[in-house]
């Protein structure tokens, strides 16, 4: 814990994230005593109040927080539910598009994770055979996660200096993120379903892409695998996995290398070649590009 509150956080990196939350919370008594931008749009602060009463509004922030108590928080209620109480160890989760309203009272010091619709809705692919236009964060007040009230607990009391410090975290959030999806993804209420792909067919494609990750893969190729034209497939696979397909393959050929690092102690020549870069030096820039570091320190950092 610093060793006394900050009065403001650092100017973001290039960013879409909008930082509501942060910024309403700026506006009223809360101090803030932590924050770090993560990389990849994640950002992370501790906050606390101590008031004889205040209220607090957030309207629509355009991203979504994850709310955990670390302290107090015995008389804090919202408005929309009155009579419900935090305490320690209580999660809320605020998806990008709710309404709410709460009153503080005494003491209460919490820990927030701020992220994008994108970071939530783009795994529901990968980890959920979904499409991205199905879920979103469910809007919930006061409840008990134990895997994920373990990772918020591990973010309170990690450091937060420095490129190391900063890449055990985005770990960190990364696999609370996989734990939110699972546990708190509800159905988007004004999900246009039209266009896209079928599910069927969003599977193929998954497959085809994650089995021939150490080749060369062609838009002519994907639209081969889904019976489609490539001028149709292209359109469509943004609809169904909310990215072009291009960045898709990026963003899968980054993660395999991650999980590679992590979890085996192969040459780098041959993670590699095991995702699909023309060469090491390829690799290794297009890995610090996405990730921050290089495939090495990231290796030495996060390996377990």
């Amino acid at each position: 814990m610093a060793d006394r509150p900050l009065l403001y956080a650092p100017d973001p990196p290039p960013t879409r994230i909008t930082h509501a939350v942060f910024n309403t919370l700026r506006a009223t008594n809360a101090e803030l005593e932590r924050f770090a931008w993560l990389g990849d749009e994640l950002a992370v602060a501790i906050w606390h109040r101590q008031t004889e009463e205040e209220e607090t509004a957030y309207i629509r922030p355009g991203h979504h927080t994850l709310s955990y108590y670390l302290g107090g928080g015995y008389r804090t209620e919202r408005n929309e539910l009155p009579g419900m109480y935090g305490s320690p160890g209580r999660l809320c989760t605020l998806p990008d598009d709710h309404e709410s309203r709460w009153v503080v009272r005494d003491r209460l010091r919490f820990l927030h994770v701020y992220f994008l619709p994108e970071h939530f809705t783009r795994r529901a692919v990968q980890e959920l055979d979904r499409e991205p236009r199905e879920l979103t964060l469910a809007d919930r007040t006061y409840f008990e996660h134990a895997q994920i009230a373990r990772l918020c607990a591990t973010l309170e009391q990690m450091p937060w200096n420095g490129p190391d410090a900063l890449l055990r975290a985005n770990e960190t959030v990364h696999e609370t993120l996989s734990h939110l999806l699972r546990s708190q993804a509800a159905p988007r209420r004004d999900a246009n379903m039209k266009g896209g792909v079928s599910p069927a067919v969003r599977r193929r494609l998954t497959e085809y892409i994650e089995s021939r990750l150490d080749r060369n893969i062609t838009l002519g190729m994907l639209a081969e695998a889904a019976g489609l034209s490539e001028y149709h497939l292209a359109r469509m696979f943004r609809i169904s996995f909310g990215t072009p397909p291009h960045a898709w393959i990026a963003d899968r050929r980054v993660e395999r290398a991650r999980q590679l690092l992590k979890t085996t102690g192969l040459p780098l020549q041959q993670v590699a070649d095991a995702c699909g870069y023309a060469d090491l030096s390829h690799f290794s820039h297009r890995f610090r590009a996405a990730v921050g570091v290089s495939p090495r320190t990231y290796r030495q950092v996060v390996a377990h």
